[in-house]
């Protein structure tokens, strides 16, 4: 910031000095020139200047009164900075006391206020710099984790709106199969669309890994909330396929699960777990969408689930829509399928094989295109998963020896199909449970 957009505040009832003082800082800063601590007090309310330089003595409202009124008034001090005639050093030490910067005896010299008002400045610019430093995510630039929490939970206590929990759909997809470096690239264009989906006055902040939290203020329909999510959804889609092709295959998205403040409380603690069983909620229904919590809700959704039968539970636990081919999981939900299909085959005669694919290409695009043609030509009773970035990990079901060939050779040949496979070298290990 430029000196001349820098406000510094001057108060003094005494004119002559009050003049003199303004003469000497208006040739580098922005002055504003007020005579009465209660002018002073207005001023700052209205417009929050960089440097409160006061006199100490004053009628009606003393420099220190003044001080203390501003502290109390916002989160985030303004630098003080006293003159007096006095030269009682108990005067000055007081006002160190009282959070002063710097204390400076008239008359004083000009040089020696400039160089003493540019200290403060160049000192209060490094202390928020560290602090903003402390309290931003690396990444993104967004509010870390603590800071979030912090400042929402203020929000929550004081003011009404909605508190949003967001997650990055199928992030670790992006991770396995284009590595951690497009990862990031995904979280920062993700964290700038999280940005643009709330207002300026708005709280928004990292939690950690996929996981974003957001406070909006006087927010307080689900259609509001709604609109948010598919604008994110809008956003992070036509992002990652510009990255990495229109024919991206990962189903990348985002969940929010939001409750509202006060009618759910004001207690931070209360209304994350509140949000958070929202976004349960959404991750268990199809993700990418919106769910806000009510309580009513969730008492008649529990009374339900106490007494439901198998044909509900059936409902709940299976896919909402089967899409054709193979099932494409996540490495650790696979991980747990493979686990319990080894015990099935311990114990009865059904055979099974792991099969893993390699791409030997540099080009992301054969990857992609390599994993949709796998999983076109697999059955739907079949598992894929990306076990690295260019390897595809295959769980065949009820294979007998002498299909197992076939099969793979039915992918060779359907890959050989598409251009793209002649920028990439194929193959395959086969190994029975």
């Amino acid at each position: 910031m430029q000196d001349k957009d820098r406000t510094i505040l001057i108060v003094d009832d005494e004119k002559i000095s009050l003049r003199i003082t303004n003469h000497i800082l208006q040739t580098k800063y922005r002055t504003i020139c007020v005579s009465s601590g209660k002018e002073a007090f207005e001023y700052c309310l209205k417009e929050r200047p960089d440097i409160v330089l006061s006199d100490l003595r004053m009628p009606g409202m003393s420099g220190f009164e003044l001080q203390a009124a501003v502290k109390k008034a916002f989160r985030e001090p303004i630098p003080f900075m006293f003159m007096t005639a006095d030269s009682d050093e108990e005067t000055e030490s007081q006002g160190f006391a009282a959070g002063a910067q710097d204390f400076i005896r008239k008359p004083f010299r000009a040089d020696v206020l400039l160089r003493r008002v540019h200290n403060i400045l160049e000192t209060t610019d490094k202390i928020r710099h560290f602090k903003r430093a402390s309290e931003t995510d690396r990444l993104t630039g967004l509010l870390n984790k603590a800071s979030a929490e912090a400042k929402i939970s203020e929000l929550c206590a004081e003011v009404s709106g909605a508190l949003l929990m967001i997650d990055l759909d199928s992030f670790k997809l992006v991770n396995d199969i284009f590595g951690h470096a497009a990862g990031d690239t995904i979280l920062i264009h993700f964290a700038d669309i999280c940005r643009e989906a709330v207002r300026s006055s708005d709280i928004v902040g990292r939690l950690g890994g996929d996981e974003f939290i957001a406070f909006c203020q006087s927010i307080f329909t689900e259609d509001v909330v709604a609109k948010k999510a598919a604008f994110i959804n809008e956003k992070i889609v036509a992002v990652a396929k510009e990255l990495f092709g229109d024919d991206m295959a990962i189903p990348l998205g985002a969940s929010v699960g939001a409750v509202f403040v006060p009618e759910e409380g004001r207690d931070f603690h209360s209304l994350y777990q509140k949000a958070d069983k929202a976004l349960y909620n959404v991750k268990h229904h199809g993700k990418h969408g919106s769910f806000v919590f009510h309580s009513e809700h969730a008492k008649n959704t529990n009374e339900k689930t106490a007494n439901t039968d198998l044909s509900n539970l059936k409902k709940i636990l299976g896919e909402r829509t089967v899409s054709k081919g193979a099932m494409h999981l996540p490495l650790e939900q696979f991980k747990t399928i493979y686990q319990f299909v080894n015990r099935v085959s311990l114990n009865y005669s059904h055979h099974s094989y792991l099969a893993l694919f390699t791409v030997h290409s540099q080009n992301n695009d054969s990857v992609i295109a390599f994993f949709d043609t796998v999983k076109s030509v697999l059955r739907q009773s079949d598992v894929i998963t990306s076990s690295a970035k260019n390897q595809c990990l295959v769980l065949l079901l009820e294979m007998s020896s002498e299909n197992i060939g076939i099969v793979t050779e039915r992918v060779k040949r359907e890959w050989q199909k598409n251009p793209v496979s002649q920028s990439a070298e194929i193959s395959v290990e086969i190994s029975a449970l």
